[in-house]
């Protein structure tokens, strides 16, 4: 009965959206700016609806899975161009209305509506631009949300709808269900020497723990396996310690930072077989060679599109109050998401930044802290030739002279061990909030730039030392080991 309802109803959803498209194009020509901004934002909400819809239930077909992140990529796309429009249009009024007062000739007048003209053509081409991407990935969906209606649904604990504006697991609509699909399928024949195997690869920073961690959490993934270890993958043969409670199926997730020596695998891959027949086995690292080990594709993680991280961003900073009230704000948040994602930007300086602006909701203050950053930026490029985030992929000091108002750099801490309790501890936003010594340790100390909401709560912490004395003929000496460096 659910699944025909859910058909019944995924089919009148999606003749609704075939009925704004053949709408829209029969009269695309005659619409307004303000009418098209409506048309999207109307489209767009549908389109969160379905994908809503997907990500709360188990999708095995493939090709619905590359139509779910085809859709969702669009999704991004035309929130990124509904924002523009709505702060465009913001700005278009306030700069004739001051024009207007400063200048009432013909010529200020001609000047203004120019310019204004310049950039509702600019902003119609784009706003016709998402349009017909969510078109596109709309035009199919008829058979997608009919057999949408056939998965079975994912069960959720009551006090997780609660949590899951703040714990929630962004995008990687596709890869979850991947993920999910190859952990829940049935498992190999006895006998078989093969142990499944997948891959999580992606660079430094951009969320494969967080999506293990995030699918693990799974009430199903939890019932299918007895139990889930989570193995280091520099000593891979502490599963021994383990090995009474292997005796029915388990879920072992391997974290690698460096490569493995292939005898090593094989041993280590034998001693599962033989102690947990049924087990799988998921692969986490930023090493592509790593894949050699996988029975199946991997999943690659990419860097996020800039449409997708502006999104993030915007959820993450705003939280619970709505954008459309602070659209100053909403453009700055812009800026951000575009140095951020020009530098390569991982989850951590994402969340890092979000946490320290969402204290103060004020103009002059994100503007300012934008400027900070900015500086920082150039100043390391200038010293060191790379980013701030490399530098730290790197495991180097980076130097934030311009957050802290003092010469200071940092470095990475290793371990995720408790250096609250090893020296004194400042979190980033109580630094850029009040970057004076009342705030800041005289001496070292560690600077927590942000802890995970999403189990396993991993602490990002750096070892922050005072380099004034390092500097020479304007150059500052941070290559220097300084004792207890936490490691």
């Amino acid at each position: 009965m659910e699944v025909a309802i859910s058909a019944v109803t995924g089919e009148l959803v999606s003749r609704f959206i075939s009925f704004l498209m053949n709408k829209h194009h029969s009269s695309r020509h005659a619409l307004s700016e303000e009418k098209m901004v409506e048309r999207l934002q109307q489209l767009l909400m549908r389109v969160h609806i379905i994908i809503e819809e997907a990500d709360a239930r188990y999708i095995t077909n493939s090709g619905m899975m590359m139509q779910l992140k085809m859709i969702s990529e669009a999704m991004y796309r035309g929130y990124s161009v509904l924002d523009n429009s709505r702060y465009q249009a913001l700005e278009d009024s306030a700069s004739f209305n001051e024009v207007s007062r400063s200048d009432s000739s013909s010529i200020g007048l001609h000047l203004a509506k120019r310019s204004r003209t310049t950039a509702d053509k600019a902003t119609r081409l784009k706003s016709h631009s998402a349009l017909e991407s969510l078109e596109s990935a709309v035009a199919n969906m008829k058979e997608f949300v009919v057999l949408l209606g056939g998965c079975e649904r994912m069960s959720r604990r009551p006090y997780d709808v609660y949590l899951y504006t703040g714990n929630f697991m962004f995008s990687r609509h596709a890869e979850k269900q991947k993920l999910l699909s190859f952990l829940l399928q049935h498992n190999e024949p006895p006998g078989d020497d093969a142990l499944p195997v997948l891959p999580v690869i992606g660079a430094a920073g951009i969320g494969k723990k967080t999506l293990v961690a995030h699918v693990c959490s799974d009430q199903r993934v939890r019932s299918h396996f007895s139990s889930i270890l989570h193995l280091n993958g520099d000593n891979l043969f502490r599963i021994l310690d383990h090995g009474k409670t292997m005796e029915r199926m388990v879920l072992i997730v391997v974290d690698f930072v460096s490569d493995v020596a292939d005898d090593d695998w094989k041993k280590f891959h034998s001693f599962v077989i033989t102690m947990s027949r049924g087990s799988k086995i998921i692969i986490v690292s930023k090493l592509k060679r790593l894949a050699r080990f996988g029975s199946v594709t991997p999943i690659s993680l990419s860097v996020l599109s800039y449409d997708e991280l502006r999104y993030l961003f915007k959820t993450l900073v705003f939280g619970s109050v709505d954008p459309t009230e602070h659209p100053r704000l909403v453009q700055i948040a812009d800026e951000f998401a575009k140095v951020l994602h020009n530098t390569q930007g991982s989850l951590v300086p994402t969340n890092t930044l979000a946490d320290a602006l969402k204290r103060n909701l004020d103009v002059q203050f994100w503007r300012c802290i934008l400027d900070k950053g900015l500086r920082m930026v150039k100043r390391n490029i200038s010293m060191y030739g790379v980013s701030p985030n490399m530098l730290v992929r790197q495991g180097q000091p980076v130097d934030i002279t311009d957050f802290a108002l003092h010469p200071l750099s940092m470095i990475r801490c290793k371990t995720n061990v408790s250096v609250k309790e090893e020296l004194p501890s400042v979190t980033f936003g109580e630094l850029v909030a009040d970057p004076s010594i009342s705030i800041r340790p005289k001496q070292d100390f560690i600077l927590i730039s942000w802890e995970s909401r999403i189990p396993l709560h991993n602490l990002f912490a750096h070892f922050v030392t005072n380099h004034a004395q390092d500097r020479h003929d304007g150059t500052t000496l941070l290559g220097r080991k300084r004792r207890g460096v936490p490691n």
